[in-house]
Order: structure tokens, then C-alpha cells, then sequence
């Protein structure tokens, strides 16, 4: 697997093709700027992990201890209120999965809301709607993390579908930031074509497979919060 690479915001240079739905939040620079898809970005911290097939898509957060069962309830719950109310977007699957500390997540997948063009990594007016009512309903659940995975039909070579992959997370990622999501929660990946939902062999089924998906999961604020609760 290769270096982690940091990928940084800011409002300024925000590619004109990602038109913004607010202010950009000012974030420390935590890094070199690397180029996303035309051009260095500054402002948060948004990484993207570069691999070849076979990358896991777990999430969770490194806290490095085994989280109790009555923490675990606590943020259960949460995760399953919140994923009854991010079930009311359109043209979006929610799902309840479990992390890679045992505690219960959320996976967000925009198969019909954030469809790309084969080779394209450019947000429809569809999407961003989507994308803007996403972030509202996340705003009463500020101790999570996302992660946003970035997916790709097999037209063309796994090199170029590799590189694409994660410019579409990234897409997902600018445009969340500028709609107020923090940079700082988010890291993006891309899996090339490694990862199919659907057939390639059929044009609906490229446009499937050309997708984003968002793990939502309990970051170390929550799980601290929620073991306090039990003592």
C-alpha cells in the first residue's frame, strides 16, 4: 500500500466545478498541498489512502482499547436514530454495519444520488441536493467520522480507475465541507473497480457501480462520552 497522502481545503481555490452551498471553514494546515483532480487545494485535513485490490474498507476509530458493552448500547442507539432519519434522502441506501471496534456504524450509499459519468468525477446538480441535505441532518452528530469511498465502473485500466476512484471521494468531500461539514472528520479512499455492487457487462450496471459510498462511525469524543455515562 502506498504513503498516506494528505489532501488539504479552502475555500479560494475550491475547483469551479464544485460550486460551494457556504463559507468554508478555516482549518490548520496539517501538511504538504497535493493536487485533487486540477490543481492544489488548501485548508483541512482530508486524506486518501492509494492501494491496489483487495483494500478493506473497515472503519472505525484507533482507540486502541476494547469499547464496553454499555458504551456500546449508548452509541447504538444513536447510530440507529440517526440512520431512521438519513433514511428519508432520496435516492440514497441506509444501512446499520459494525466497525472495526464492534460498535455500530452507518453506511450511506449514493447509487442514484451521485451518479458519474464513465471517467468523470463531477457532481450532477442531483447529488449536491442530496449531499446539502445530508449535512443538515448530520449536524446534531458532530462527535463522528466519515469515511468516503470512491467507486468506479471497469471501463479503462486499473491505474487510471484507481486515480478516479478517490477524485470522486474527493468530490464528495469538497462539496461537504463546503456545505459546513468539517474537514477534519473526513478522510476519502478510492477502490477502483475492485469493489463492484453490480455487472459491468451492462450500461445500468456500470452506473451502479459508479458510486459513493459514506461510512458514518462513533469517533473517540463519542466513545469517551459514552464510557463516562457508565460509570
Amino acid at each position: 500500500m502506498k504513503k498516506y497522502i494528505a489532501y488539504f481545503l479552502c475555500g479560494m481555490i475550491l475547483m469551479a466545478s464544485i460550486p460551494s452551498c457556504g463559507v468554508l471553514q478555516n482549518n490548520t494546515q496539517k501538511g504538504a498541498a497535493v493536487g485533487a483532480g486540477g490543481g492544489a487545494v488548501l485548508g483541512g485535513a482530508l486524506g486518501a489512502l492509494f492501494g491496489k485490490s483487495g483494500k478493506s474498507a473497515a472503519v472505525g476509530a484507533a482507540i486502541g482499547a476494547v469499547v464496553g458493552a454499555g458504551a456500546g448500547t449508548i452509541i447504538g442507539n444513536k447510530m440507529d436514530k440517526k440512520a431512521e432519519e438519513l433514511a428519508a434522502l432520496e435516492n440514497a441506501k441506509v444501512e446499520t454495519i459494525t466497525d472495526n471496534n464492534g460498535l455500530t456504524a452507518i453506511k450511506v450509499t449514493f447509487d442514484s444520488g451521485i451518479l458519474f459519468a464513465t471517467g468523470k468525477s463531477d457532481l450532477n446538480n442531483i447529488s449536491k441536493t442530496q449531499l446539502k441535505s445530508f449535512v443538515n441532518k448530520m449536524a446534531d452528530l458532530p462527535d463522528t467520522d466519515l469515511a468516503i469511498y470512491g467507486h468506479t465502473d471497469n471501463t479503462g485500466s486499473a491505474a487510471v480507475n484507481e486515480k478516479l476512484s478517490v477524485d470522486r471521494a474527493m468530490s464528495v468531500a469538497h462539496y461537504l465541507q463546503s456545505c459546513g461539514m468539517a474537514a477534519s472528520r473526513m478522510t476519502v479512499d478510492g477502490f477502483s473497480y475492485t469493489q463492484p455492487v453490480a455487472s459491468n457487462e451492462t450500461a445500468e450496471g456500470r452506473a451502479q457501480n459508479r458510486r459513493v459510498e459514506i461510512f458514518i462511525y462513533a469517533n473517540e469524543d463519542m466513545i469517551r462520552a459514552a464510557e463516562a455515562a457508565q460509570n
